[in-house]
């Protein structure tokens, strides 16, 4: 495989789990499963369905805007805002609120991929593997 280059407004898959606009640019449908690289928009108001990533560890950069890391497994609720980088571990069920009055812009996402996620939501087959 070769150098490639994606565009955040060119996306192979779009989810409604995180966001009304989540656009994901890097993961296994592109053929990346030890990268994953999202771009999400969340309105004003808006956040994302409380998750978890059970392989993953999730990094999310936020661009623009303010909001709240909701980490629902150790019952904590974190600010952040613009330059802030918000980390995951691997099983923390949580969500991203745009809950300050202003949209949030991030970049980032699950590493490894979070294939039993996608799966679950129909994003990949349920016999699709990494290769060998």
């Amino acid at each position: 495989m070769a150098i490639r280059i994606f565009h955040r407004d060119t996306p192979s898959l779009r989810l409604p789990l995180i966001s009304k606009d989540a656009r994901f640019v890097i993961w296994p449908g592109t053929g990346a499963w030890h990268a994953n690289l999202n771009y999400v928009r969340l309105e004003a108001g808006e956040a994302n369905t409380p998750h978890v990533h059970t392989i993953s560890e999730d990094t999310i950069f936020i661009l623009q805007g303010e909001g709240t890391a909701y980490d629902y497994t150790n019952d904590i609720e974190l600010t952040f805002h613009a330059g802030c980088v918000v980390h995951v571990p691997v099983g923390v069920k949580h969500a991203i609120a745009a809950d300050r009055g202003v949209e949030v812009v991030s970049v980032g996402g699950p590493s490894p991929a979070d294939v039993p996620l996608l799966k679950a939501v129909g994003a990949l087959p349920a016999d699709a593997e990494p290769p060998a």
